[in-house]
């Protein structure tokens, strides 16, 4: 992670030495995620991907003539998955059975961006994107606090595409995955869980 941290702080100063000129600008976000509860021991209980809302403010910092950018936002995010713990006898013995796990996160993804804005004259129309850069997950509640114990702070990597319309309006759909543990049951030698997210959102940047 720090190698990566390292990379990207390098590729933000070759792009700030490249150009003095940046604009910048903010926007309202509002999307959707499709998240699965991936245990390490997967065949011990069952689980399948579930939906979550995602709303927040982004933040882009671009810099002129070369197509690089960074980006941050603040996201509220719910990721959640649903586990069958009845399969089992440890959970089941407890009344527990094919829950729905519900994490709900303050989500700051920092990335590199670059737009293809060389496309003689159609960037203006319509403009595509990519994007990659860490993301921190700061937990604000979990539920089933009985069942799980979850970490208080993930990192994640993602990653995405997209394009920008009108020069205002940015469609992305992208991925992520932590890198470290998202939560672990109390029970059966505590099973390693992690996030790993697909989701879309719109962003609408103010001028």
């Amino acid at each position: 992670m720090q190698r990566f941290t390292l990379l990207l702080a390098t590729l933000l100063l070759m792009a700030a030495t490249a150009t003095a000129q940046t604009t910048s600008r903010w926007g309202i976000t509002a999307g959707a995620t499709i998240n699965e509860v991936h245990f390490k021991q997967h065949d011990i209980v069952p689980s399948t991907r579930a939906w979550g809302p995602q709303l927040g403010v982004t933040g882009e910092m671009n810099f002129s003539g070369i197509g690089f950018g960074v980006e941050a936002s603040a996201l509220y995010t719910l990721k959640q998955g649903k586990v069958n713990y009845g399969e089992k006898t440890v959970w089941s013995s407890i009344g527990a059975g094919n829950e729905t796990v519900s994490m709900h996160y303050l989500d700051v993804p920092l990335h590199l961006k670059f737009k293809w804005h060389r496309l003689g004259g159609l960037e203006s129309t319509i403009m595509p994107l990519a994007y990659f850069g860490p993301q921190f997950s700061f937990l604000m509640h979990g539920n089933h606090g009985d069942l799980n114990k979850y970490t208080p702070v993930s990192v994640y990597l993602d990653m995405g595409i997209g394009c920008e319309l009108k020069e205002r309006i940015q469609l992305r759909g992208g991925y992520n995955f932590s890198i470290g543990q998202s939560f672990h049951t109390k029970m059966l030698d505590e099973n390693v869980a992690k996030n790993r997210t697909w989701y879309f959102n719109v962003t609408y940047f103010l001028k």
